[in-house]
């Protein structure tokens, strides 16, 4: 995961948080972790495709807190 892609993806999820009424403060913490974490699990696959980031993204939020984890798995199917 490139330094673009996390970049957009912490501001998406930023979003989504502030959707939710998550204070900021512990929405940066709980998003940061989750995608150092991701970042991690996905660093030794060659190829990654946006479905790999959003499912392992999602499981790591779930650990945090599993309405922004469901929101952002589910973000195309609820609009």
């Amino acid at each position: 995961m490139d330094d673009a892609t996390e970049k957009s993806l912490k501001k998406a999820l930023k979003i989504h948080a502030r959707a939710l009424d998550i204070p900021e403060g512990s929405a940066e913490i709980f998003i940061n972790k989750s995608v150092a974490a991701a970042k991690k699990a996905l660093a030794k696959h060659k190829f990654i495709t946006d479905q790999d980031i959003t499912r392992v993204v999602a499981k790591e939020l779930k650990k945090y807190h599993a309405d922004l984890a469901y929101v952002y798995a589910n973000y195309d199917k609820i609009i």
